[in-house]
Parts: structure tokens; sequence; C-alpha cells
């Protein structure tokens, strides 16, 4: 069993910049690596992006590419997702979540991931 747990949400204005943390705990031996997912009311849940545990390989959604940096701390087992230039369009609850395969395609799939944080609520205003 692993647990998540997110922090760093909030209210942020158009083009300003969030951090959000998430902290793994519990059985991390069966996390390989770490995602980043968020849901927007009235739509599914997204990938967002995605960094394993001892390489730091990240993987990136087109939408926050090149806005968006993964990073962490593995010896504090922890995730963070830097967030910069944010519109209003990434609203949405962010959730983190723990993948214990290594992947190259199926990355994105929520359906990879075994477990999940509660979740951490980010609003961008215009």
């Amino acid at each position: 069993q692993v647990t998540l747990v997110e922090s760093g949400g909030g209210l942020v204005q158009a083009g300003g910049s969030l951090r959000l943390s998430c902290v793994a705990s519990g059985r991390t031996v069966n996390s390989y690596a770490l995602g980043w997912f968020r849901q927007a009311p009235g739509k599914e849940r997204e990938f967002v992006a995605r960094i394993t545990w001892r390489s730091g390989y990240t993987v990136y959604a087109d939408s926050v590419e090149g806005r968006f940096t993964v990073s962490r701390d593995y010896g504090k087992f922890t995730v963070y997702l830097q967030m910069n230039s944010l519109r209003p369009e990434d609203t949405g609850v962010y959730f983190c979540a723990s993948d214990r395969f290594p992947r190259t395609t199926m990355s994105k799939n929520s359906e990879n991931y075994d477990y999940w944080g509660q979740g951490t609520q980010v609003t961008v205003s215009s």
C-alpha cells in the first residue's frame, strides 16, 4: 500500500505560478513513478505529467509542455509540480498517483496507476 498526500493548491491569477507537492509513504518500494492528473468540473480526469523516482525521467501532456515542470526529491520521496504561466483552463483538482512499473508509451493512462491521493484544488482566475 502506498499513501499519497498532495498539497500546495490554491487561488492564483492568470499568468502566475503555483507549486504542488506530493509526499509518498507506506510501501514505496512498490512505486516506480508518480504521475500528476487533473480534473476540471464537468470533464474527465486527464494526464498532466509523470516522473520516475530513481532516474527522474519525465513525461508531459502537450497542454502543459513548456509551462509545467515536474521534479522529485528521491530521499524525501516527494514529487513537485511547478506550474508557471497558469491559465484559467488549468483550473481543476490535481491528483498525484503511483505507478509500479516502468513504461514507454503507456505512462499517460490513468488505468496504469494503482494508488491515488485525495487531490488539491487549483483555481486560476482571469
